[in-house]
């Protein structure tokens, strides 16, 4: 039987390779056409010796490809003349103007463009690559399966919802965000401080010596004036809510001096004080206090919008890790059980390899077998450990939390396929309650806010300004004639001259009392009025402030569609992503389906001795291949139900979840103290390699 299977095959390569020869030969001999295109001729009927138009009398095989007739009334095109290699000319013609084919043959008869040869194979590139030795893993002992840092038994299960509250009042993440939105809220407070009445008590003190520099600053014995001053003034200014400034105070002060002209000593001096400052154009409508109280306030909406969106974010990541969980445990099952029928397998082939019915190769087919299982649920344990951790990092915020070292087991079935939303439905949802939205609001107040201010400070400054002062005084008189100037004209004026002078009034004779009552009585008031008005000539700042406003504007309109576009991009990949998961769980489980029943058969042939160990193996790996893609598929639909209601915006109303209290237990549970342990010096583990 070889060797007429030889035979045949040298029959076929010496019957093409004489086709592919005559037909080189026949286009190099071609006749030159005639000078005047002539109409094409439809090729004759191959008389074939053979099967029907398969060859040519000759023994050239012809194709099964005719050209088309050109249609009526079409003429045929001369293609120009190419030169054979006997140097006569070559003219091809095509049926109604078609573009032309231009032929071009080598001496040898083997066509470089359009022909049947293809051209000769690239010769490969082998580079010299030194000989390594010696970087072969060292592994020869069976390495633990079990999940590292967590007890094997029992499992701890978990349900879905369990894990959603644990992370919303555990998870890292979302305490900061908790955390910036209370310090958006002390913002508010803290901007609000700018009207606070700032209340001023200032005590002084002053001692003073004056020397001698005039017959007017001296003493009655000619000395130089020492002068004692204590006083306090006490006072409170703060801000309007119309953009003004107010103050009110109090200033009492006693001056005892022994110069030789006053007329008491000592004395005191107080005065009560108001004055208020009004803008009656620039700051009138809006200033900075005002401004930075509502961009607070605004600013505290956003940290709440961005503690919602990472609170959407949180609740998306732990179900996606849930539902992970839940296939990597599967995995685990479905690779565990191909490795069990793969044993199995290896088990059969021992005993017939014993008994001579199979050969010795099938054992080692049937262990490989085995190995690639083996490798698979290792890899799936480690998915599994992998999976747990992200979870756990997802739900929890203290390191030592018992949770840690628990071997979690999703216990949630699998959620029902909710009913496919209509697009439109969807974007509207996501526009209502998504909180993307409240922080593009929010940045349109603040870029309105910021357009106010900017348009408010191009108008000039115009401030009126009102004081009212009331003036105490009081204090000890002195007689008149122990001044020196009185003195010295009591000595040269006739007696009785200088009796004409009147005396003080007696409410100013006395101490604080007496002064703090002339000041309420308002003997010795004290009015002012102040116009101010200023502008800058050519408002180069303000008009610059104004354009970057309104180019702040811009952006936002900008922010608005793009957000919109992102939603209606998001609801289109949801529903789509939702069909698309259907679609291929009902594939998947046809194929896994499918994939069973050949494995039983192929098994009951290879009892009946029919089938082959590889094709048995080839099965099984079939079979967990596509239970493999079916739990893929699943997974993929649990997350494209996570995704639709993460785009719809209802994560939280779904989960019953109240959003205004998310993640303080975080921050209250870990406190301000640190948890990292004192540093200390400690020796990493050494891992080295030692030669082979």
């Amino acid at each position: 039987m070889s060797r007429s299977r030889s035979v045949a095959l040298a029959l076929s390569a010496s019957i093409f390779g004489t086709s592919f020869l005559s037909g080189g030969a026949a286009l190099a001999q071609s006749p030159a056409p005639a000078q005047s295109p002539a109409p094409m001729q439809s090729p004759a009927p191959a008389q074939a010796s053979g099967a029907p138009g398969s060859q040519t009398q000759s023994g050239v095989p012809t194709s099964i490809y005719r050209p088309p007739s050109p249609p009526a009334g079409s003429q045929p095109t001369t293609l120009p003349a190419t030169t054979t290699p006997g140097g006569a000319p070559s003219t091809t013609t095509t049926p109604g103007g078609a573009p032309p084919t231009t032929t071009t043959t080598n001496p040898a008869g083997s066509n470089i463009q359009g022909g049947g040869n293809p051209p000769p194979p690239i010769p490969p590139v082998l580079p010299p690559v030194p000989p390594i030795q010696g970087f072969s893993a060292p592994v020869n002992a069976i390495p633990n399966p079990d999940l590292v840092g967590v007890a094997q038994q029992p499992f701890v299960g978990l349900a879905l919802q369990d894990a959603i509250a644990m992370a919303l009042q555990r998870n890292t993440e979302l305490a900061v965000a908790q955390s910036n939105r209370r310090i958006a809220n002390y913002q508010i407070i803290a901007a609000k401080g700018a009207y606070d009445v700032n209340f001023q008590l200032v005590p002084s003190y002053s001692h003073s010596v004056a020397p001698v520099i005039s017959p007017f600053s001296t003493t009655a014995n000619g000395g130089p004036v020492t002068t004692d001053t204590a006083g306090a003034t006490a006072g409170i200014r703060g801000l309007t809510s119309q953009g003004g400034t107010y103050s009110a105070g109090l200033v009492a002060t006693r001056v005892a001096s022994d110069s030789a002209y006053n007329s008491y000593n000592p004395y005191y001096e107080t005065a009560l004080q108001f004055a208020i400052t009004q803008p009656l154009a620039r700051g009138r409508a809006i200033d900075q206090p005002r401004l930075q109280i509502q961009l607070a306030t605004i600013n505290s909406s956003v940290a709440n919008s961005n503690a919602l969106a990472q609170a959407s974010n949180t609740l998306v990541q732990v179900e996606d890790a849930y539902f992970d969980l839940v296939s990597a445990w599967q995995n685990v099952a479905i690779q565990e059980e191909g490795l069990r029928n793969a044993n199995a397998q290896a088990q059969s082939n021992a005993r017939l390899a014993a008994r001579g019915v199979v050969a010795p190769t099938d054992i080692v087919e049937a262990n490989t077998q085995v190995n690639v299982f083996q490798d698979n649920v290792y890899a799936a344990i480690q998915n599994v450990q992998r999976v747990q951790t992200q979870l756990k990092q997802l739900l929890l915020a203290n390191p030592s939390d018992p949770v840690w070292f628990a071997n979690l087991v999703p216990t949630t079935p699998v959620a029902q396929v909710p009913q496919e939303p209509p697009l439109d439905a969807l974007i509207n949802s996501a526009i209502q309650n998504r909180p993307e939205v409240a922080q593009v609001r929010a940045q349109r107040q603040q870029s309105d806010l910021n357009l106010a201010f900017a348009k408010d400070q191009l108008k000039p400054q115009l401030d009126l300004a009102l004081g009212y002062t009331s003036n105490g005084f009081a204090g000890n008189p002195l007689n008149p004639l122990s001044n020196p100037l009185f003195a010295f004209l009591g000595a040269i004026a006739p007696p009785g001259a200088l009796s004409g002078f009147p005396t003080p009034p007696g409410y100013q004779t006395g101490s604080f009392g007496q002064s703090f009552q002339n000041a309420f009585d308002n003997r010795f008031p004290t009015y002012n009025a102040q116009l101010t008005f200023s502008i800058p000539i050519g408002q180069h700042t303000g008009k610059a402030d104004v354009a970057i406003a309104q180019e702040q504007e811009r952006q936002v309109q900008i922010n608005e569609t793009m957000l919109v576009q992102r939603f209606r991009s998001e609801a289109v990949n949801a529903i789509q992503g939702l069909r698309e998961a259907q679609y291929r769980v009902l594939a998947a489980r046809s194929a896994r389906e499918a994939a069973q029943r050949v494995l039983l058969g192929e098994q009951r042939r290879f009892q009946a001795g029919t089938s082959t160990t590889f094709l048995v193996l080839q099965r099984q790996l079939d079979v967990a291949n596509q239970e493999g893609r079916e739990l893929q598929a699943q997974t993929d639909l649990d997350k494209a139900i996570v995704e639709l209601n993460r785009v719809s915006g209802g994560l939280f109303a779904q989960n019953g979840i109240d959003a205004s209290a998310l993640g303080n237990a975080t921050l209250n549970a870990s406190g301000p103290a640190s948890i990292l342990p004192p540093i200390a010096p400690v020796a990493a583990p050494q891992v080295r390699r030692s030669p082979q």
